[in-house]
C-alpha cells in the first residue's frame, strides 16, 4: 500500500507527538520531584497532568512548567489535607490542541524506603576447608545495595574465596580458621542505611578425610526478570572430595558463552538477558571421577515490554465513510491492547467495532463527532507502550471531485491500461495525486491493492497481472484534506483466453421447478460471471440468458410445464468471451430421466441441436427401463453366461457390489450431498477374475421428488 507523504500529517497539520514522556521514578520524601512531558504540534498546546487518573490541581507545591514538566516542590508520603492522599501513584500527562488530545504513557512514582531486615544471617559451625553460607534479605525501594562486615569491619572482596551475590548472600568456600568471626550485612539506598543481626562463624577441626557425598547447599530459585537485566542463579555445593558444579538446560539447548559468567565456585550469571534465555536451568554437583551427582532446578522467566510491529496511520475520511486503524504489538507476556479517543477509553458501539483481540479498530458511518486522536495502548507486566493516529473528517465541499471517464483496456496477458479524463489546471493545483484501487473480481476488499499515480498523469499501466483474469478497478483523487469519492468501477480482463466450461448438475425441486447448481472457479478472477439458458424439448427457442455474478453458484428455474423435458445450458464468461457450453436434459415426469451432461468448445453449439423429438426420448426411456428389468431377472435366475450389453462369453457374472452403488439411494435417487450428476451404470463384473469390458449402457435418473428444498437462487 502506498501513501503520499502529506498523509503523515492529515489536513496539512503537524500532529501532536511526544518528544519526551514521563518515566518511572523513585522519589525521596521532602525532596523535589520533576516529571518530563514535552510535546510538539500545531497551534496552541495545553498540557495537564493526572495522578491515578484524576486531574491534578496546580498549586504552590505542584506546578506545571512552561515546557510541560511537572514540578513537585516537596514529595510527600501523606498529604496534610486529610492524610489519605499521597504523592505516590501513576502519573500521565495529556496534551491537547484544536485537533484532539494525546495522553502519555503512565509513569510509576514510588517513595524510597528501607525497612528492617526480614531475614537475618544465622550462626554456623563449619569444618576447616568446608563451605559457609550467610543470607540476609530486606524489601526496599529502590533495591538496597548489600555489603558484609566481619567483626564490624568491611569484608575484603579481593579474596576469591568470598562470593557476594546481589540478593544478600555471602558464600565462603575453602573455609579457614582466619574466617572465624562475627558477620553482619549492611543494606543501604537513597532512603536509609540498616544493619542486620550478627551471626557467628565457628571453624572446627582440620580438613576432613572422611568421604562425603555431594550435597547442594543452595540451588537456583525461580526468577522473573526483564530483558537486558542480569540474572544470577545460585548453586553452592559441598562434599569430600569437593564436587564439581556444572550447568545445563533442561530442554537440552546450549546455554552459550556470550554474557555467561561463573561467580565463585558455581553460581551462574547471565548478563543482558534476552527472551531466548528463558527456560529451566539445572545445576549439577558431580563427585570427581565418578558419575555420582546431585541436581537442583530453577526456572528463569524473561519478560519483554510491548513493542509495536504495526502502528495506526492517520487518515482523512468523509462523512458517511469508514476507517480502519490497526495496532499490532508483541511482548512477553502477550500485551493487552486498549484504545483511547482523545484521552478517554473508547467503548464499542454500533459504528465502532474492536476485533482481533482489540488490534483492529473499525469505524463505519463516520460523522464529524468521530474526528479525534485515537491511541493504542499496549500493556503487560514488563511495561507499557502507546501509538497514536488522527482521524480527520473534512467537509465534502473541501474535497476534490471524483475522477471521471475511467476506462480499462487489456494490453497483454499480464497488463491493463487505465485512462481517465484530464482535469483543468486550476483543479489540478489542489490535487496531490491519484490512487488506483484494484482487486481480482470475487476477492474480498481486504485483498485490495493500491498504487499511487502522479497528479499530472491521466494514463497508467497495471503490470505483473495474471493472465485471463478479471479485475475490478476504481480511482480516487487526493488533496491535503483527504480523498475524493471513488470513480465509477470498471471491470477488465487480461488477455489469455476464456474461462473453462463450468461443471454443473440439476435437481428436480417439484413438478414445475428445477434447481441448477455449479462449481465456482478455484481462483478469484477466473470468471466474471455465468449465463444460463434453457428450452423445452423439442422447441428451438431458448429462454434467457439469465446472468449471474462470479460468486453465485445456484439458481432455481420455476414455472416450468409439468411432464415436459427441458434442456439447460450454462456458460462462464469474462472480458475475452464465453466458455464452451455445458448442457443437460431434465425431465419433469414422475419417472423422468435426464441426459448426460455434455460440453462444447464453441459458444453454445449445443443450442443448435433442436432436431431431437419427444418420441425418440420416450422410446429411449422405455428401452432403458426394459434393459434394467431384463438384467435384474436374468441375474435372479442364476444364469452365468450372457452377452447382454457386451461381446464375448464369460464363465460367470455378478452385480457390482455396494461400493459401486454407494452413491445411490432408494429407487435409484442420488443421495443428499452428491455434488455431481449421479450416473447409475449397470456394470457386469466377472467373478472368475477375467478382465471384461463393461457394456456402454448407462442410465441417468432424476425422479420428481416433491418437497425437496432448494439451496437458494441467483
Amino acid at each position: 500500500m502506498i501513501f503520499f507523504p502529506p498523509f503523515l500529517d492529515v489536513c496539512g497539520a503537524k500532529e501532536l507527538a511526544f518528544l519526551l514522556e514521563p518515566s518511572d521514578v523513585i522519589a525521596v520524601r521532602d525532596r523535589p520531584l520533576m516529571l518530563d512531558c514535552r510535546v510538539e504540534g500545531e497551534g496552541t498546546i495545553s498540557i495537564t497532568w493526572r495522578r491515578n487518573g484524576v486531574p491534578m490541581v496546580v498549586e504552590e507545591r505542584v506546578q506545571v512548567l512552561p515546557n510541560g514538566t511537572l514540578f513537585i516542590q516537596s514529595f510527600q508520603k501523606r498529604l496534610e489535607r486529610d492524610g489519605s492522599e499521597t504523592d505516590v501513584g501513576e502519573y500521565d500527562c495529556a496534551a491537547q490542541n484544536r485537533f484532539g488530545m494525546l495522553v502519555s504513557r503512565k509513569a510509576r512514582v514510588q517513595l524510597a524506603f528501607l525497612p528492617k531486615f526480614h531475614t537475618h544471617p544465622e550462626s554456623m559451625s563449619v569444618d576447616d576447608g568446608g563451605v559457609a553460607r550467610f543470607k540476609c534479605q530486606v524489601n526496599s525501594v529502590p533495591e538496597a545495595n548489600i555489603t558484609w562486615e566481619r567483626d564490624r569491619t568491611p569484608l575484603s572482596t579481593t579474596d576469591n574465596r568470598y562470593t557476594l551475590l546481589p540478593m544478600g548472600i555471602l558464600q565462603v568456600t575453602g573455609v579457614r580458621r582466619m574466617d572465624a568471626g562475627v558477620y553482619r550485612c549492611v543494606a543501604s539506598n537513597i532512603a536509609n542505611t540498616r544493619f542486620s543481626h550478627e551471626a557467628v562463624l565457628n571453624v572446627t577441626g582440620g580438613a576432613s578425610r572422611i568421604y562425603k557425598e555431594p550435597v547442594i547447599l543452595s540451588g537456583p530459585q525461580n526468577l522473573t526478570i526483564t530483558v537486558h537485566q542480569t540474572a544470577i542463579l545460585e548453586c553452592i555445593a559441598t562434599g569430600n572430595p569437593r564436587p564439581i558444579v556444572s550447568w545445563s538446560r533442561l530442554d537440552g539447548r546450549s546455554i552459550g558463552v556470550e554474557g555467561i559468567q561463573v561467580l565463585g565456585t558455581g553460581n551462574l550469571m547471565i548478563s543482558d538477558v534476552s527472551l531466548e534465555h528463558s527456560g529451566v536451568y539445572v545445576c549439577a554437583a558431580n563427585r570427581p571421577g565418578t558419575r555420582m551427582r546431585r541436581t537442583a532446578l530453577g526456572r528463569l522467566v524473561v519478560q519483554s515490554p510491548p513493542e509495536f510491529m504495526q502502528w495506526p496511520q492517520s487518515v482523512s475520511k468523509p462523512t458517511g465513510g469508514s476507517a480502519v486503524f490497526t495496532c499490532v504489538a508483541q511482548g512477553v507476556p502477550e500485551p493487552h491492547l486498549i484504545w483511547l479517543k482523545n484521552g478517554k477509553i473508547l467503548m464499542p458501539s454500533d459504528n465502532v467495532k474492536l476485533t482481533n483481540n482489540n488490534s483492529t479498530l473499525a469505524m463505519t458511518r463516520i460523522t464529524s463527532e468521530d474526528e479525534a486522536i485515537y491511541q493504542c495502548i499496549a500493556e503487560n507486566m514488563a511495561g507499557t507502550n502507546q501509538a497514536s493516529a488522527r482521524l480527520a473528517v473534512p467537509l465534502a465541499k473541501d474535497l476534490p471531485d471524483s475522477p471521471q471517464g475511467l476506462t480499462a483496456t487489456a494490453l497483454s496477458p499480464s497488463a491493463l491500461q487505465l485512462a481517465w479524463i484530464q482535469v483543468p489546471t486550476e483543479i489540478t493545483d489542489g490535487i496531490i495525486g491519484y490512487v488506483l484501487h484494484s482487486r481480482k473480481i470475487g476477492e474480498p476488499d481486504s485483498r485490495e491493492l493500491q498504487e499511487a499515480v502522479s497528479k499530472t498523469t491521466f494514463q497508467h499501466n497495471f503490470i505483473n497481472l495474471e493472465a485471463a483474469t478479471t479485475y475490478s478497478i476504481y480511482l480516487k483523487a487526493y488533496s491535503p484534506l483527504g480523498a475524493s469519492q471513488q470513480s465509477s468501477t470498471v471491470v477488465a480482463t487480461t488477455l489469455g483466453g476464456v474461462p473453462t466450461p463450468p461443471t454443473f448438475f440439476t435437481k428436480v425441486v417439484n413438478s414445475t421447478a428445477v434447481q441448477v447448481l455449479w462449481e465456482l472457479p478455484s481462483k478469484p478472477g477466473k470468471a466474471e460471471g455465468f449465463r444460463l439458458t434453457y428450452r423445452r424439448v423439442p422447441y428451438t427457442d431458448f429462454q434467457g440468458p439469465v446472468q449471474f455474478p462470479c460468486h453465485v453458484n445456484a439458481h432455481t428455474i420455476s414455472r416450468l410445464e409439468t411432464g415436459a423435458v427441458y434442456e439447460v445450458n450454462l456458460v462462464a464468461y469474462n472480458g475475452n468471451g464465453e466458455s464452451g457450453c455445458s448442457k443437460r436434459l431434465v425431465s419433469l415426469t414422475e419417472e423422468g430421466t435426464s441426459a448426460k451432461t455434455s460440453g462444447g468448445e464453441n459458444q453454445c453449439n449445443c443450442i443448435q441441436d433442436g432436431e431431437g423429438s419427444m418420441g425418440g426420448i420416450v422410446v429411449g426411456i422405455h428401452i432403458s427401463m426394459a434393459c434394467i428389468i431384463f438384467c435384474v431377472l436374468f441375474l435372479m435366475f442364476g444364469y452365468r453366461r450372457s452377452l447382454f450389453c457386451s461381446k464375448g462369453t464369460q464363465d460367470s457374472w455378478s452385480v457390482p457390489r455396494g461400493e459401486d452403488r454407494g452413491h445411490l439411494g432408494q429407487n435409484g435417487i442420488p443421495k443428499e450431498g452428491v455434488t455431481r450428476p449421479a450416473e447409475v451404470a449397470l456394470k457386469l463384473v466377472p467373478q472368475g477374475g477375467a478382465l471384461v469390458r463393461p457394456a456402454q449402457c448407462q442410465v441417468l435418473i432424476e425422479q420428481h421428488l416433491s418437497g425437496l428444498p432448494g439451496t437458494g437462487t441467483g
